[in-house]
C-alpha cells in the first residue's frame, strides 16, 4: 500500500503525507514571522500616533515584560528592520516600514472579510490578529475578490 495515499481513519480521510508535511512546515514558518510582524506593525502604529516607539510602550501594549521587548528589539535591529536610538526608542528602517505596511494591509483585508461575513467588528479585529499571519497569498487574494465583488 502506498504510504502517501489517503487513508480512512475514524475521523475521515488522512491527508497525503507530503501535503501534511508542507502544511506543518508553513505553519512553523508563519509562527516564526508572526512576532516580528506584530512588533514591526506596533512600532509603526506608535510612531504614527506619538512620534516614537519606546520600549515601555511596546511592552505595555503587547502585555509582556520589558526584557522580552529588549530582546526582540535586538533581533529586529539585527534583521535590519529597526534602528534603536539611545533614550529615543525604536525607529523603522525602510525594510521595517515596508513589512509594517504589508502586515497592516493583510490585517485590514482579513478583518474586512470577517466583518463582511457578519462577524462583530470587535471580534473580527481580534480574530484577524491571528489569522493575518497564517493566511496564504492565494487565500488573501480570494478575500480581496470577495470584498471587491460586494463593492
Amino acid at each position: 500500500m502506498d504510504e502517501n495515499a489517503p487513508k480512512e481513519d475514524g475521523a475521515g480521510v488522512l491527508v497525503d503525507a507530503a501535503m501534511q508535511v508542507e502544511s506543518f512546515r508553513q505553519t512553523r514558518s508563519n509562527r516564526r514571522s508572526e512576532l516580528v510582524e506584530d512588533y514591526v506593525e506596533l512600532i509603526a502604529d506608535l510612531i504614527d500616533h506619538g512620534g516614537e516607539a519606546r520600549q515601555v510602550d511596546i511592552a505595555h501594549r503587547l502585555g509582556v515584560a520589558q526584557p522580552t521587548v529588549a530582546k526582540m528589539l535586538k533581533r529586529l535591529a539585527a534583521e535590519g528592520l529597526i534602528q534603536q536610538r539611545r533614550y529615543r526608542g525604536a525607529f523603522l528602517t525602510e525594510a521595517g516600514k515596508e513589512l509594517a505596511r504589508v502586515s497592516r494591509e493583510r490585517h485590514q483585508v482579513v478583518e474586512s472579510f470577517l466583518c463582511a461575513l457578519g462577524i462583530r467588528p470587535e471580534t473580527a479585529r481580534i480574530d484577524a490578529e491571528g489569522i493575518e499571519h497564517h493566511v496564504s497569498a492565494e487565500t488573501l487574494d480570494a478575500f480581496r475578490r470577495f470584498l471587491g465583488a460586494r463593492g
